[in-house]
C-alpha cells in the first residue's frame, strides 16, 4: 500500500510523492517526541538521527514495495486486484489505528464534514492505485519504472496550467531523457517479443500492448490525483498522517464494492489466484504490502528530517536504479543493450530532474531574499527630517 510522490511505488502510495509532485509540500518532517527520544538508548538515539541510516531505509522499503506488490500480481491468472488493494488498504488501517492507540502516532479524529469533501480525491487514487497495480502486472518492473518518469512531465505541465508553475530549461532537459528512456524500453520490449526468425510472438504483443494501456491511463490518473490533492489539501489543513489515514478509509468500501460488482469471488478462482504452493507467501504479501505504506510514509519525513528535502529528492531519483535492477534480479526480465540502456538514462533523467528542482528551489530563496522588506522600502521618520 503506498506514497509519487511519491515517491509513488506500485500499490498504495499515500504520501506523495514519488512521481514528480512537490516532495517539499507533500512530506512535513517533524522530529520525534522529546519524550520518547529521552526514553531511547543511546545507540537507538544515534541512529534515529543517522542520515545515511534513514536513505538506506527509504531504499529498502520502496524497493520492496514495488517487488511485493509484482510478485503477488505476477500470476499467469491473477484477476483479483480491487480485491487485493482492499485487503491491503484494511491491514494499512488497522495498523494506523494500532499505533494511534499506543500513542505513537497522531492521528485527526474522524470528521465526517472533511471525508465528504475528500472522497473526489479519494476515488482518483482508487484510480491511480488500480491502473498503476494492473500496469505491474503486465509490465516488467524495469519498464514500469522507467514509465512512471512520464508522470512527472503530466503533473509538471498540469502545475502549469492550473497553477501558474513554470519548467525551467534543466527541467526541460530531463523531460527529453524521461520520455527518450521510454521510447528506448518500449523498443527493447518489442524487440524482446520478436523471435529469432523474425516472426512475433502473439501473445506477449497483447500482454505489452495490455501493460501500455493500463500504464498510460495511470499517468493520467495520477497527475489528476496529485493535481487534485494539491488544490484540496490546503483547503482541509491535513498533516501527513491525516492524509493517509482519510484516504486509506474512504477507498476501502470503494474497492471492495468493486471488487464484488466486478470480481470473480468463487472458490475456484480463489484457487487459481491463491495456489496452494505460492498461498502463504501470497498472504505475507499483502500483509506487508499494507505495512509498508505506512513505512514509507515515515521513511520519508525521518529522511527529510536529518538529511534535507534536496537530498530526499535526489534519492528518490537514485531509488530508481535499484528498483528497475530488482526486477532483473528477482523477475527475470529481459536483459538486453535496450533494456539496459533504457535504465540508465531513465536514471540520469531521474538525477537531472532533482538536480533542475534543486536548482529551482535555491534561486527561489535567493530571490526572496533580495526582495526587500516593508521595513526596508520606507523611510524611517529620522530618515524623513
Amino acid at each position: 500500500m503506498v506514497a509519487d510522490n511519491k515517491d509513488e511505488e506500485a500499490g498504495i502510495p499515500m504520501l506523495e510523492n514519488f512521481d514528480g509532485g512537490n516532495r517539499d509540500a507533500a512530506v512535513e518532517a517533524r522530529p520525534p517526541p522529546s519524550g520518547l527520544r529521552l526514553r531511547l538508548p543511546q545507540t537507538l538515539a544515534e541512529v534515529v538521527d543517522n542520515g545515511p541510516v534513514s536513505v538506506m531505509a527509504y531504499c529498502v522499503s520502496s524497493i520492496s514495495m514495488t517487488v511485493v506488490n509484482k510478485y503477488v500480481v505476477s500470476g499467469d491468472s491473477w484477476n483479483l486486484t480491487f480485491l487485493y488493494l482492499a485487503i491491503q488498504a484494511v491491514v494499512c488501517i488497522l495498523a494506523i489505528t494500532t499505533c494511534k492507540q499506543f500513542g505513537l502516532i497522531k492521528v485527526a479524529t474522524f470528521d465526517p464534514v472533511k471525508a465528504k469533501r475528500w472522497f473526489p480525491i479519494s476515488l482518483l487514487l482508487v484510480g491511480m492505485i488500480y491502473t498503476s497495480t494492473k500496469a505491474l502486472q503486465f509490465l516488467s518492473v524495469p519498464v514500469y519504472t522507467i514509465f512512471k518518469n512520464l508522470t512527472i512531465i503530466a503533473i509538471a505541465y498540469g502545475e502549469v496550467l492550473w497553477f501558474g508553475g513554470n519548467v525551467t530549461k534543466p527541467a526541460l532537459l530531463s523531460f527529453m531523457l524521461m520520455v527518450l528512456s521510454s521510447v528506448i524500453a518500449a523498443w527493447a520490449d518489442v524487440q524482446s517479443a520478436v523471435s529469432g526468425d523474425g516472426s512475433t510472438d502473439k501473445n506477449a504483443m497483447s500482454t505489452l500492448n495490455l501493460g501500455y494501456t493500463w500504464m498510460a491511463l495511470n499517468v493520467f490518473c495520477t497527475a489528476s490525483y496529485v493535481l487534485g490533492m494539491r488544490k484540496v489539501i490546503k483547503q482541509m489543513n491535513f498533516k501527513d498522517m491525516d492524509t493517509m489515514y482519510y484516504n486509506t478509509l474512504l477507498t476501502i468500501p470503494v474497492l471492495f464494492a468493486f471488487s464484488l460488482l466486478t470480481e470473480d469471488w468463487s472458490s475456484a478462482n480463489f484457487a487459481v489466484n491463491f495456489p496452494v504452493e505460492s498461498r502463504n507467501s501470497i498472504f505475507v504479501g499483502i500483509i506487508y504490502s499494507g505495512l509498508a505504506a505506512i513505512f514509507i510514509s515515515y521513511c520519508s519525513a525521518w529522511c527529510i528530517r536529518v538529511t534535507s528535502s534536496t537530498t530526499y529528492s535526489m534519492v528518490g531519483a537514485l531509488n530508481k536504479l535499484p528498483i528497475a535492477i530488482s526486477g532483473l534480479v528477482f523477475f527475470s526480465a529481459p536483459v538486453t543493450f535496450g533494456s539496459v540502456s533504457a535504465i540508465f538514462l531513465g536514471f540520469v533523467s531521474g538525477i537531472v530532474y532533482a538536480w533542475a528542482k534543486a536548482r529551482e528551489a535555491a534561486l527561489k530563496a535567493l530571490r526572496a531574499q533580495a526582495l526587500p522588506t516593508k521595513e526596508d522600502a520606507e523611510p524611517s521618520h529620522e530618515e524623513r527630517k
